[in-house]
């Protein structure tokens, strides 16, 4: 019984590793880019995933999209289109200027 268990602890402690090194910090960056998308505002400046720059004109909470003004008019994206980490470097780079 004990062979059985001993042998089951080096599998275990692949788990555990894999989990806290690789799991858990998606589900918190999932987590973080959730809570930045639900607070969102109108004036915000935001970047999306494509590169695309603009400012947040007005949102569609039916259809879970945002209106960005851009250089090239208005244009609608997906809430989920909105990149969490390049708004961060845009608004960091404003703030220390």
């Amino acid at each position: 019984m004990g062979e059985g268990i001993t042998s089951l602890l080096p599998i275990i402690a692949i788990f555990a590793v894999f989990y806290f090194f690789m799991i858990r910090p998606q589900m918190k960056q999932r987590k973080k880019e959730k809570s930045f998308s639900e607070n969102l505002k109108r004036g915000d400046k935001v970047v999306t995933k494509s590169g695309m720059y603009g400012k947040v004109l007005d949102f569609s909470d039916k259809s879970n999209t945002v209106i960005l003004e851009t250089g090239a008019g208005k244009i609608t994206f997906d809430r989920s289109a909105i990149s969490l980490e390049m708004s961060e470097k845009r608004n960091s780079k404003k703030e220390d200027n």
